[in-house]
C-alpha cells in the first residue's frame, strides 16, 4: 500500500465540500500527511465562450480569485490539522490542479466526482481531466449531483 505524504484536495465550493474536506482530513490524519486545499478559478473568457468580448477592465477574474482566497483561508483556519495549506489560482481547473500537484510534489489528489455520464461526460469533467493528466494517484470521491 502506498504511503501518502502530501494530499491535495481540489475544491469547487459545491454543496458537498464539507464531505470532501472531512474525507481529506481523515486521510491526512491516517497517513500523517500534509494537506493542501486548492481552488482553481476558471478563467472567465474561456468559460464565457460568447461572441461579444468582455471588457478588460471588468476584472471579474480578480474578484473571483480574491473571494476564493478568502474562502480557502477561512476553511483552513477551521481545520484541526497542524500542517494544512491552501492555494487559489486562476486558470483551467484540470490543468491548474495537476500543475499544483506537480509543483508541490503531491502524492495523492482528491477530487469530487459527480458521476456524470452521456453528453456531460463527453463534454468533460474536472475529475476526469485530472485523472488523465495527473502524474500521481487520484482519488475521485463521489458527491451528489445538485439535480
Amino acid at each position: 500500500m502506498a504511503i501518502y505524504k502530501h494530499l491535495l484536495l481540489a475544491l469547487d465550493f459545491g454543496d458537498d465540500q464539507e464531505r470532501l474536506i472531512d474525507h481529506a482530513v481523515s486521510m491526512a490524519s491516517v497517513f500523517d500527511a500534509r494537506l493542501t486545499l486548492a481552488h482553481i478559478v476558471d478563467y472567465m473568457p474561456a468559460a464565457y465562450g460568447g461572441e461579444v468580448p468582455l471588457p478588460d477592465d471588468l476584472q471579474m477574474d480578480a474578484l473571483l480569485l480574491d473571494k476564493a482566497k478568502g474562502r480557502l483561508a477561512s476553511l483552513v483556519a477551521g481545520l484541526a490539522l497542524p500542517d494544512v495549506d491552501w492555494r487559489a489560482e486562476l486558470g483551467v481547473p484540470k490543468h491548474g490542479i495537476t500543475r499544483l500537484a506537480e509543483e508541490l510534489e503531491v502524492d495523492l489528489i482528491l477530487v469530487g466526482s459527480h458521476g456524470r455520464h452521456g453528453l456531460q461526460l463527453l463534454l468533460g469533467s474536472t475529475a476526469n481531466g485530472v485523472l488523465h493528466l495527473a502524474g500521481c494517484d487520484v482519488l475521485a470521491i463521489r458527491v451528489k449531483d445538485g439535480d
